[in-house]
C-alpha cells in the first residue's frame, strides 16, 4: 500500500493546510513536523504564489509573506525532503498554483517532488478538463481533483469516477476561509458524490471548517476532514508557532478518533 492508501485505512482522517515558508522556511518545517507527530493524518504541504485565486486573506497573507522571505517551488522541495529526513512518515500533497510548476518545468517539477517524498498534488486552478499533461508527467502520484457545490451533475460523476488519490470536495461556494457554521444541505452533497465515485476512492471535505466540532460533524459523513485556514491563523498568529501546531493538531486529532 502506499502512505496514501495507509493514511485512509482509519477514517477520518484529520489533514491541515500549512503553506512553506511562513512565518519563515525554517519555522514552517518545523510547524509541518509538529503536526504531523501530533494527529495529522496527511498534509496538504503549501507552494506560495503571487496570485491564489482560490484563497481567503488568512491564507493569502501567509504566502504573500512566505514570497517576501524568498520561498521558491525548489526551496519548498527541498523542504519536503527534509520532513522527509526528520522522519516524517505520513502523506504530504503538494498544494499550489500551475504557473509556478510550469515555469519550473512540469517533467523535472514532478521528478523533483517524488524524489523529495510528496505523494501528490492539488492544484485548484488546473481544471480536470486540462489536465492530461500533468497527469501524464504525474505517473502514480495522484492529482488530487476538487468538486464543489457548484460543479454541473455531468462533470460531477465525469471527475468523481476518474478521480484518484481521494477527492477533495469543497464545501461552499467561494475561497477558502473560516466559517461560523457548517454549509447547508453538505451530507447531501456529500452521498451525490459518493454515488459517482469509485468505492475505493475517500471523499475529504474542506473549506470553511474552522474548530473541532464543526470537523466531527464533517467526520461523522466524510472520509476526511480539511483544515486551512484556521489552521494558519492559529499558528502563524502565535509566540510560539510549534507549540502552537502539536495543540491545533491534538485538539481536532481527538474529536475526530
Amino acid at each position: 500500500m502506499t502512505r496514501l492508501e495507509t493514511a485512509f485505512t482509519t477514517k477520518p482522517i484529520f489533514m491541515p493546510y500549512f503553506p512553506l515558508g511562513y512565518p519563515d522556511l525554517d519555522m514552517s518545517i518545523d510547524v509541518i513536523e509538529a503536526l504531523a507527530r501530533n494527529g495529522a493524518d496527511l498534509i496538504e504541504v503549501g507552494l506560495s504564489f503571487s496570485d491564489p485565486l482560490a484563497d481567503g486573506p488568512v491564507i493569502q497573507h501567509a504566502t504573500q509573506i512566505a514570497l517576501e522571505k524568498g520561498i521558491t517551488v525548489k526551496k519548498s522541495l527541498e523542504a519536503v525532503k527534509e520532513l522527509r529526513r526528520r522522519g516524517v512518515d505520513i502523506p504530504l500533497i503538494l498544494m499550489g498554483y500551475y504557473n509556478p510548476m510550469l515555469a519550473y518545468g512540469l517533467e523535472k517539477f514532478v521528478r523533483d517532488a517524488r524524489e523529495a517524498g510528496a505523494d501528490g498534488f492539488i492544484i485548484p486552478d488546473l481544471p480536470a478538463e486540462e489536465s492530461k499533461e500533468f497527469e501524464e508527467a504525474a505517473g502514480d502520484l495522484p492529482l488530487i481533483q476538487m468538486l464543489a457545490p457548484t460543479t454541473p451533475p455531468e462533470r460531477m460523476e465525469m471527475i468523481a469516477r476518474n478521480a484518484k488519490g481521494f477527492i477533495y470536495l469543497v464545501s461552499v461556494t467561494g475561497i477558502t476561509g473560516e466559517r461560523q457554521s457548517l454549509a447547508e444541505g453538505l451530507g447531501g452533497l456529500i452521498a451525490q458524490v459518493r454515488e459517482h465515485a469509485l468505492q475505493s476512492v475517500p471523499v475529504c471535505v474542506g473549506f470553511g471548517i474552522s474548530t473541532p466540532e464543526q470537523a466531527k460533524e464533517v467526520g461523522r459523513m466524510a472520509d476526511g476532514v480539511i483544515v486551512g485556514s484556521a489552521c494558519v491563523k492559529m499558528i502563524g498568529g502565535s509566540e510560539k508557532p510549534v507549540e502552537a501546531a502539536r495543540e491545533f493538531a491534538r485538539s481536532f486529532r481527538e474529536v475526530l478518533r
